[in-house]
């Protein structure tokens, strides 16, 4: 008998669990809860806690209420000065009516599917009527925030509320920028060519005013030594004149002995001259008396 109660007990304790475990559930602080029987939504719980639902009839699904995190992939989108760029986004939004939620989209995979073709579809609308300098300047922020504001208009209607749809990197595709670095090395060589050129022409200009300014000072140093030696030659001559003209007779014959040493250097010269020339006049006597002319008829000779 105690047998038979003990096994009583029992069952009707499994079968207590069983349909508490069926009926009894909990929801965390981030989540929310939608309860459906046979597929349709009945009510919303949003409150955490411990919760009761109808066992073997109702289900439950566990929506997740804190921020979620979407980023689609880089998109190639046209500026208005047909510019081409790859953006990439990404965005922040929050299930605020899980009810609508499950009836539109039903789960965060289709939800994402959706965010990813309303963020692209207002990034090409608004950055098509904006140039590439705007995105890149202080407008970026009231670009991001017009973005913004469509996507969640439209996010309303599958009871989300997109928080903030961002435009992290907005990049040249790689074509271009391999063009755009070929351009500006181009002109940064054009522009090392004028700076080469300029300097080689500055270079020119120092060495031609140096030359022209050694030529001066060489001249003028010439025409100093050209003095000097004028005046050195001058008092020389002075010197000289002064010297000589003490005995005008040395003087004579010590220029005549010059004149002979320089004339008669060379062994083949040979001289043509009168008898009376005046050349040889200190060969005839020491006194250096020119010899008397020759009377007429007389024959010349050479000496």
């Amino acid at each position: 008998m105690n047998r038979r109660i003990l096994a009583v007990v029992a069952v009707v304790l499994i079968v207590a669990g069983i349909f508490a475990m069926s009926s009894l559930f909990i929801v965390d602080q981030t989540e929310e809860a939608l309860v459906l029987q046979l597929g349709q939504p009945r009510r919303v719980i949003r409150e955490p806690g411990l919760q009761v639902k109808r066992p073997f009839v109702e289900n439950v699904i566990f929506y997740d209420n804190r921020l979620l995190d979407f980023e689609p992939p880089p998109e190639e989108v046209i500026v208005s000065d047909q510019k081409r760029l790859v953006v990439d986004t990404y965005t922040r939004y929050r299930i605020t009516d899980p009810l609508l939620f499950y009836q539109t989209v039903s789960t965060e995979a289709a939800v994402r599917a959706r965010l990813n073709a309303m963020v692209s579809g207002s990034l090409r609308r608004v950055l098509g009527n904006v140039t590439l300098s705007a995105l890149l300047s202080h407008q970026r922020s009231a670009i991001m925030a017009q973005i913004r504001d469509e996507v969640s208009a439209q996010g309303k209607s599958f009871g989300i509320n997109v928080i903030d749809v961002r435009i992290r990197r907005a990049d040249l595709p790689e074509e271009n920028s391999q063009a755009i670095f070929a351009r500006m090395k181009s002109e940064r060589e054009q522009q090392a060519a004028q700076y080469r050129g300029e300097g080689a022409e500055a270079a020119q200009t120092v060495r031609a005013n140096a030359e022209r300014e050694r030529t001066v000072i060489l001249a003028d140093a010439q025409r100093a030594a050209q003095k000097v030696r004028g005046d050195g030659d001058a008092e020389s001559i002075k010197i000289y004149a002064g010297a000589f003209g003490q005995d005008k007779d040395f003087f004579a014959f010590y220029r005549s002995m010059q004149a002979y040493r320089d004339a008669l250097n060379g062994r083949t010269t040979s001289f043509v001259l009168t008898p009376d020339s005046g050349f040889f006049r200190f060969f005839e006597n020491l006194g250096g008396t020119a010899a008397k002319p020759a009377q007429p008829g007389a024959t010349a000779g050479s000496r």
